[in-house]
């Protein structure tokens, strides 16, 4: 049996709960697709992960059975271009600050008459045996997935979600308390009173919404499923090793002491 496509999951307002990727490591990729993740996300903005990495990485996770996604550097039509040729199943689109922005995004996203997305033959298009059944799947499943990480986004969030082929949203909460001037401070009024505004429109939306909990925390995992966020990246492949050898090599210095 087919799986459901992605859009067709977040369309379906059930939960899904995924993780993201900043190491280019093809194990580690499919090391999280066994343990469970439903999605990953390859981030292209914030690490060294290259464009020959970012096809590699796509290709396990899908091959797992599990949808790519990539975190593409900047709402760009060559990034996104890149990143469903290589088989992404979407993209997430950082710093979407308004809806024009948000238009533009899901434009380099599309094939004309949709969109302006150039055609090329890669890995998705079946190395070029496939590009008519790829186009015809593409006009209906590729999502779009935009950042809420600005307090520009706040303030226009309803606009941004009303722009038709939007899919969802995930919010960037390092990125959002750092452009009110208090980065990672999540208990500051500001940031908290942020985070109230886009929690309004998570139980209005018939959008997906989503938060990236970027630490370990399950109790902040709990909140934010609680709040409604149901487009859920938990972790990160670098900040899951690092917490777990600080861990483990604390609990060994206590056994020697």
């Amino acid at each position: 049996m087919t799986a459901p496509s992605l859009k067709s999951r977040l369309a379906s307002k059930a939960p899904l709960l995924g993780s993201w990727l900043s190491w280019g490591f093809t194990p580690v990729a499919e090391v999280m697709a066994r343990a469970g993740f439903e999605f990953l996300v390859v981030d292209q903005e914030h690490t060294a992960i290259g464009v020959a990495e970012m096809h590699a990485l796509v290709q396990v996770i899908d091959l797992a059975g599990k949808y790519p996604l990539v975190r593409v550097a900047d709402n760009d039509t060559t990034y996104i271009k890149q990143a469903l040729d290589a088989g992404a199943h979407g993209v997430i689109v950082p710093m979407i600050n308004s809806a024009e922005e948000a238009r533009l995004a899901v434009a380099r996203a599309h094939y004309p008459p949709q969109g302006i997305r150039g055609a090329g033959l890669a890995r998705a298009q079946g190395y070029g045996l496939d590009f008519a059944g790829y186009q015809a799947r593409a006009a209906k499943e590729t999502v779009v997935i935009v950042q809420i990480e600005h307090i520009d986004a706040v303030r226009n969030i309803e606009a941004i979600l009303a722009v038709d082929g939007v899919d969802g949203f995930i919010v960037g909460p390092y990125d959002l308390s750092a452009s009110l001037g208090h980065p990672g401070e999540w208990d500051h009024p500001d940031v908290k009173a942020a985070l109230d505004v886009v929690g309004k429109v998570v139980r209005s939306t018939h959008k997906a919404p989503g938060f990236h909990v970027v630490l370990s925390d399950h109790a902040g995992l709990k909140s934010r499923i609680e709040a409604g966020y149901r487009f859920i990246a938990y972790g990160d492949d670098m900040v899951f090793l690092a917490e777990k050898t600080r861990d483990e090599i604390a609990a060994a210095r206590k056994l020697l002491s």
